[in-house]
Formats: structure tokens, C-alpha cells, sequence
């Protein structure tokens, strides 16, 4: 008799727990609900993170002209940035890499006196090939530091644009206490039936 009320009363508890589950729902359509849709291969999910702010951006650049014209450019600059930057690295790279190729080869010539000689060749070669780069490399650091602010600008115009799109996500879902008060009523009488078991 114990185990059967015990059984009922738990039957009762979790079939009544799935009843009002339709109570949340949002009032208004927003972007927030929509960054629920799978992107999964497709361009905005390889174009954006997996981070909120990216997701709910995405949503909103999909109704607006302006803000998609402007990613699109961002992004255009990066991409273009990354061509342009990249020649030069490369010359960068094997220059620098011929430099030190050449000093740890110095090491196994024996004679002193060629030794000396070609060490200040190497150096010689090294301070004129310095004095070439010293203004591509400061150009260079320009650039970063202008990527740096553009990525800083961006990043503060997107939580600008988002901001208000998860205010509005918040007030649609006024996540009322019903439920759960409910549910700690039915938990309060299952304890007290569990209590008077004997």
C-alpha cells in the first residue's frame, strides 16, 4: 500500500513537471531568438564566433543594408591587409633566416683571418640590408596599430548594436516564478508524504 502511494505520488510529480512549460515564451520576435538556428557550415558560422554578441550582430546585419556594407568592407580590409603585409614578411623571413644560416656556418671555418673577414661582410651586408627595411617595418607597425583600433572600434559598435537587441530578449522573456513555485509546492508535498512514510 506504502509503495503504491509512494509510486502514484512520484507519477503524479513528474507528470505534472512537463505541464506548463509553454509559460516563457517570448512576446516579441527578436534577434537573440533567432541566433537559435543552426549556422552549422554555412558563411556566418565561419565568419562569426560562437560568442553571443557575433551571433545576435549576424542576425542583424541580415535586415540591414548599411551594417552589412560596412563588415563586408571590414573584412575586406583585413583580407587585403594580410595580402599586402605578407610579400613583404616573406622577404623578411628568408633575409633573416640567410643571416643566421650564415653565422652558424662561420663557426666551422677554421681560419681566423677569413673568418674575420666574411664576419664583417655578413655584418656590413646586415646593417645596409636594416637601414632598407626600417621604414617598411615602422609603415608596417602603422598599419597594425590602425588594424588594432579598427578591430577596438568595431568590437565597442557591435556591443552598441547588441546591447539592445538582449534588453529586448530580457523584457520578451519576463521569466515569471510560477512554475517553479509550483513545482516547490509539489516537491513540499512529496517530502511531507515521504516524511509520514513509516
Amino acid at each position: 500500500m506504502k509503495k503504491t502511494f509512494l509510486t502514484a505520488t512520484l507519477s503524479l510529480l513528474i507528470f505534472s513537471c512537463g505541464e506548463n512549460r509553454s509559460e516563457n515564451k517570448p512576446l516579441v520576435e527578436n534577434a537573440v531568438d533567432k541566433t537559435d538556428s543552426p549556422l552549422k557550415g554555412s558563411f556566418e558560422s565561419s565568419r562569426y564566433g560562437d560568442n553571443m554578441i557575433d551571433k545576435i550582430y549576424s542576425e542583424l546585419i541580415k535586415n540591414d543594408k548599411k551594417l552589412s556594407a560596412l563588415d563586408d568592407k571590414i573584412l575586406k580590409v583585413h583580407e587585403e591587409e594580410s595580402k599586402v603585409i605578407n610579400q613583404y614578411e616573406n622577404i623578411f623571413i628568408k633575409s633573416d633566416d640567410y643571416y643566421r644560416d650564415a653565422k652558424n656556418q662561420i663557426n666551422s671555418v677554421t681560419d681566423s683571418l677569413m673568418k674575420h673577414q666574411i664576419e664583417n661582410e655578413i655584418k656590413l651586408s646586415m646593417q645596409k640590408y636594416d637601414l632598407k627595411v626600417k621604414n617598411i617595418k615602422a609603415l608596417i607597425s602603422r598599419i597594425s596599430k590602425n588594424r588594432e583600433t579598427i578591430n577596438n572600434l568595431y568590437i565597442v559598435f557591435k556591443i552598441r548594436k547588441t546591447l539592445p537587441e538582449i534588453e529586448k530578449y530580457q523584457n520578451a522573456h519576463p521569466l515569471k516564478t510560477d512554475n517553479l513555485e509550483q513545482y516547490i509546492g509539489k516537491q513540499n508535498q512529496l517530502l511531507n508524504a515521504m516524511k509520514n512514510l513509516k
